[in-house]
């Protein structure tokens, strides 16, 4: 399959479902060859068979981002599996958070800051070495509305991903030299599970959320797939250290 990502290797964490998903089925369609990551065993079983019907190239592991050892044996499996080294990660594993600042147990805090950020880190630190000695390689961090605004009850989910917006400038200076790219996209209100997570928490959220968006509407995985992808791709061979929104206008309102 010929498309903008034709000559890359895709290595998609959380990608069993949801945007994640909607990712690696896109840079598929792209004529990457895809390798998926996710902890839900099942659920990525059953995303990877479905991708490989479409006859895109494959490979799934099960691994937790937020371990070393388990991401190490991940990158490594992956990359033994379709014969080549990762050209392109796309950080998309998240979880959402609704702690009382001065309840939370720093357990809690962790858990968060494990998933949102450190394993975007250990994902990063995997796969950049053989970015760097190619000379060539992009991230795309999915970062998240919540990076530059936020929502009382939410907390510390806007820290986390703020910090994964300033680790995405600082690797994108950090490995500019070596002719790797890394930005971030922002997505506002996508029609997820962790939305419905989200609007099952916050009393009201869901008609407040339709009210305000000036498209009226709530986005798909599929509109921030393609922005990922086009981020991903020589299309976008000179961007780098940006911060993509994807949400629908939201960002851009005064009230």
């Amino acid at each position: 399959m010929a498309g903008r990502l034709s000559d890359e290797v895709v290595l998609v964490t959380g990608a069993a479902r949801g945007i994640g998903r909607a990712i690696a089925a896109k840079a598929a369609e792209e004529g990457a060859a895809v390798a998926l990551v996710d902890v839900l065993g099942d659920e990525l079983a059953a995303t990877a068979a479905e991708l490989q019907q479409t006859g895109a190239t494959i490979a799934s592991a099960v691994g937790d981002i937020t371990d070393e050892d388990s991401v190490r044996r991940s990158v490594a499996e992956l990359t033994a599996d379709l014969g080549k080294p990762i050209t392109v990660l796309v950080n998309n594993a998240g979880k959402n958070a609704y702690a009382d600042a001065t309840q939370m147990t720093v357990a809690e805090w962790d858990s968060v800051f494990d998933v949102d950020l450190k394993g975007a880190w250990l994902m990063a630190r995997a796969v950049l070495p053989e970015m760097i000695a190619a000379r060539r390689g992009a991230i795309v961090n999915i970062a998240s509305i919540h990076s530059h605004l936020t929502t009382a009850g939410m907390f510390p989910y806007a820290a986390a991903k703020s910090g994964l917006v300033g680790m995405t400038r600082s690797l994108a200076l950090d490995v500019a030299p070596h002719q790797v790219r890394v930005n971030a996209v922002s997505p506002g209100f996508i029609a997820t599970d962790l939305l419905e997570e989200f609007f099952d928490t916050i009393p009201g959220a869901r008609d407040t959320a339709l009210a305000v968006h000036p498209l009226g509407r709530i986005g798909t995985p599929e509109n921030v797939a393609e922005v990922v992808c086009f981020l991903a791709s020589p299309a976008a061979a000179f961007v780098t250290g940006a911060n993509w929104s994807v949400d629908g206008g939201l960002g851009i309102r005064y009230a």
